[in-house]
């Protein structure tokens, strides 16, 4: 059982948790600004928020029946049998509350206003598929990892230790939102035949494979030139580095076809969270340097 939970966390996408706080800690860093406690805590809470979505989205799209036995991926622990609905619903009800009240511990670096921040990611963690309007079934999904896993992310990780936002901040949160998205991007791609009989009107859903797999490129090489941008106008060129990973990125995004196997479909997800940490490690690690 320890080892279905551990998958039901669905370890190959915590880098998106990790990534933002990373980059936000490392911009706090070069100002000479970094405070290890409230980073610390930015990094559990993000992880934790990042936990808690997905026992939602396996909780409620098991019940609602999107997860099916012919679904393409890791098995899902509530449509599998493996873990009871019941179950799965007051483990993601006691992460959620956990992470909230370890949110409570940054308002003495951040102020009051993030009371406001920390409410919305946890019923945003929910409402990603759950309540009357779920944003992962109207197209939102997206909007939702950009916003979140990028600027609030990075924002609030900077913000916290350096009382302050900046506009490169803001700028990278922007890049992290969107390669973390990717991961979203080729999940829904894989999913798409089955979230259209369900009723899961994913952005790959409403607007179809082929601008998906433009959406994917696209972003890829958005992040490359933001990247690049920071890196000649603050960091310095070493910092551009960082991109190299996202060639891999480049090559999954032009092998995206609905021909894919089962395995290649899992590889190219497995590929793009490995994109995330190695971005976020070397683009960190760079600014620092």
């Amino acid at each position: 059982m320890i080892r279905v939970w551990l998958e039901a966390t669905r370890p190959q996408t915590l880098s998106a948790a990790a990534c933002p706080v990373l980059v936000g800690s490392s911009l706090a860093y070069v100002e000479g600004l970094f405070n290890w406690v409230p980073a610390l805590l930015c990094l559990a809470f993000a992880l934790l928020v990042q936990i808690g979505t997905n026992f939602a989205n396996d909780y409620l799209d098991g019940i609602k029946g999107t997860d099916t036995a012919d679904r393409i991926g890791p098995r899902r622990a509530v449509a599998s049998g493996l873990i009871g609905a019941d179950q799965m619903k007051v483990a993601t009800l006691f992460i959620l509350a956990v992470a909230f009240c370890l949110g409570l511990l940054l308002i003495p670096y951040g102020g009051w206003w993030l009371l406001a921040v920390g409410i919305t990611s946890v019923l945003c963690a929910w409402l990603y598929t759950g309540g009357s309007y779920p944003l992962a079934y109207n197209g939102l999904g997206d909007v939702f990892v950009i916003i979140f896993f990028g600027f609030v992310a990075v924002g609030c990780t900077y913000y916290v230790q350096a009382q302050s936002l900046s506009f490169y901040a803001l700028l990278l949160g922007l890049a992290c939102g969107l390669i973390i998205n990717n991961i979203l991007i080729v999940n829904n791609y894989r999913d798409y035949e089955g979230d259209k009989r369900a009723g899961k009107r994913t952005l790959v859903v409403l607007l179809g494979r082929h601008f998906a797999r433009r959406q994917y490129i696209f972003s890829t090489v958005l992040v490359i030139i933001i990247t690049v941008y920071c890196s000649v106008s603050v960091f310095g060129w070493d910092t551009a580095i960082s991109v190299v990973p996202l060639g891999l990125s480049l090559f999954v995004g032009y092998r995206l076809t609905p021909s894919l196997s089962p395995q290649e479909f899992l590889a190219a997800l497995k590929i793009s969270g490995l994109v995330v940490a190695l971005y976020g490690v070397l683009l960190s690690l760079f600014i620092v340097l």
